[in-house]
């Protein structure tokens, strides 16, 4: 069983099937949303 966490807000994005105990870490829509307007400010 895998997590994927969102690195900013640390909110569980998704659960996916893995073989063993893994936690990956990446954007939620909102975070990502956010640092995308912050780029393009």
């Amino acid at each position: 069983m895998g997590t994927l966490v969102c690195r900013n807000c640390n909110k569980i994005i998704e659960h996916f099937e893995d073989e063993k105990v893994t936690v990956l870490y990446s954007n939620c829509k909102k975070c990502h949303n956010e640092d995308h307007v912050k780029e393009n400010a």
